[in-house]
């Protein structure tokens, strides 16, 4: 057969910032395409509401509630998914927030939290996984970056930035632990019907704005996020590292 798996049996993921939004759908399609299922994020009665649905799929879920900003939380959180699972065999950064503030108003303050979250924390994360994987033989990371790390949009400064260099961390992290067999890829969305996302939807102008810059001439559904993460969990993107794979509906293609 040339058809290589799509399936995840048999293998734990682990997936930040899985209490809600972007971060539950995900953790939910790994588990739907066989995985386990460990979670994390800060605030436990999210997280066991996303583990009760992954339960209802037959997989196995366990809450790692964790601040991912804080080193031993992380490295807490993933001694203990690798402890009750046995085994560790994909990462998934999607842990992310921002601040929509003018770069000629932004506080330290601010920068400090938005790069600790959307930067800092995926690398802990990874480097903390990386570990495992390592003595395991092999793994998958995947970050969740955006479009607005390879395009400038009015997002913020600090956001952008953040993903810009979530999208360079991906490519030498991918450098480096290629030799491991540990494949580390991204995904970069553009805007999608999320919690954080609300209500600048509700903004009919916002929305005309974005669909104009939108081939598909849609606002991205969740679900249009799970099948790129779970390919490049699977073996079917056993020879793609150091990728970002953006989900934009065209948009990154756009032009006037």
């Amino acid at each position: 057969m040339l058809l290589p798996s799509f399936g995840l049996e048999g293998k734990t993921a682990l997936v930040t910032g899985a209490g809600k939004g972007i971060g539950r759908a995900l953790a939910l399609g790994l588990a739907e395409a066989g995985a386990d299922v460990a979670l994390t994020a800060r605030t436990e009665s999210d997280l066991e509401e996303t583990a009760a649905e992954i339960r209802r799929t037959g997989r196995k879920a366990y809450i790692c509630q964790a601040d991912v900003t804080s080193r031993e939380q992380v490295e807490a959180a993933v001694s203990k998914a690798v402890g009750e699972a046995g085994r560790l065999d994909i990462l998934v950064n999607n842990a992310g927030m921002n601040i929509r503030t003018p770069a000629l108003e932004v506080t330290d303050e601010e920068w400090e939290t938005i790069v600790q979250t959307n930067l800092k924390s995926a690398f802990m994360m990874s480097q903390c996984a990386g570990r495992h994987m390592k003595e395991a033989g092999g793994g998958r990371i995947v970050n969740v970056a955006s479009v607005a790390g390879h395009m400038a949009l009015r997002t913020g400064v600090v956001y952008g930035s953040t993903k810009a260099a979530l999208i360079q961390m991906t490519k030498i992290l991918a450098l480096e632990w290629g030799k491991h067999n540990i494949l580390v890829n991204a995904i970069g969305p553009w805007y999608f019907k999320t919690p954080l996302t609300e209500k600048l939807l509700q903004n009919e102008e916002f929305v005309a704005e974005v669909l104009s810059r939108t081939p598909l001439k849609r606002i991205g559904e969740l679900r249009d996020l799970v099948g790129p993460v779970v390919f490049l969990s699977s073996e079917a993107s056993g020879y793609i590292t150091g990728q970002t794979l953006f989900v934009d509906g065209g948009m990154t293609i756009y032009g006037f």
